[in-house]
């Protein structure tokens, strides 16, 4: 046990995280006498995680990734309206000795995608159908978009959310030719193309061989930061957005919850320079 209060992320691996240099960062420049950290936990150990961080005076609380984020949401007392909309957790917070599950991954994607580039109204192609797929659904839902057309490989998977965030909209096979459709902005919630895992299909890199298939391109994975997603469709003239903003704009929201103070995004642009080093 420390008397320090700290945080933490948690996750099978963990030791990529980038989160504990973000929060870290936001702590020294407050001025805040507390730590952040990274700790590997499997998803067979996370009860008991969890039962010994409950008795720890000095646990504030920590940031959940994969593979834990729907057993978090089962382990805790409650879910907030955040974890509730996306039906999985990204933080866990402790308020009075309840263990309270929240999401902040949604906020990550409305802060990656301003009304500039997604406004209301707007039509969004989705690929994946997996827990960040749900966060970017329950953002579109916050931003009143109009269609949403899912890029998939569980097509069963992708109808189910549709359904689910009442949304009107097409399903496609991930690998089918022309599978992305035109539509203003295009989000990739998949970890396709990160680094260890599967690269993105050229079923859908091709896409950009093509005219204008959209007006702005998001990548949520962030390791890489430059995808062959985000150069195939900067080839194509397409903005581009990359994982970090979402990284950091997720990270912020869980700052305030965990710490108590709004994270200074005033000096976004020095931990951008930190975290790219």
């Amino acid at each position: 046990m420390t008397s320090r209060p700290y945080a933490e992320v948690i996750g099978d691996p963990i030791a990529h995280s980038k989160s504990p240099t973000i929060h870290n960062f936001w702590l020294k420049k407050l001025g805040i006498d507390a730590e952040y950290r990274a700790t590997r936990v499997t998803l067979g150990t996370l009860g008991d995680y969890l039962d010994g961080r409950r008795n720890d005076p000095s646990w504030l609380g920590c940031n959940v990734t994969m593979p834990l984020k729907l057993p978090a949401l089962r382990h805790a007392d409650r879910r907030d309206e955040g974890a509730s909309a996306v039906a999985a957790a990204n933080l866990l917070v402790v308020r009075a000795g309840t263990l309270i599950a929240s999401n902040t991954d949604t906020a990550g994607v409305l802060d990656a995608l301003p009304v500039a580039l997604m406004p209301a109204g707007s039509e969004v192609c989705l690929i994946g159908t997996g827990g960040a797929a749900r966060a970017a659904l329950s953002a579109m839902r916050a931003r009143d978009v109009s269609l949403v057309l899912i890029s998939a490989r569980d097509e069963t998977a992708g109808f189910a959310l549709l359904r689910e965030f009442s949304f009107g909209g097409c399903v496609r096979s991930l690998h089918d030719d022309h599978n992305l459709v035109r539509s203003d902005v295009i989000i990739n919630a998949t970890p396709l193309g990160m680094r260890g895992k599967a690269k993105m299909p050229s079923t859908v890199l091709d896409v950009f061989k093509e005219p204008i298939v959209a007006s702005t391109v998001f990548d949520m994975v962030y390791d890489p930061i430059d995808t062959a997603l985000l150069r195939a469709a900067r080839t194509a003239g397409i903005r581009t957005v990359d994982g970090l903003e979402m990284l950091v704009g997720q990270a912020a929201a869980a700052f305030r919850r965990l710490f108590g103070q709004p994270a200074p995004r005033e000096h976004d642009a020095e931990l951008r320079a930190l975290l790219t080093a």
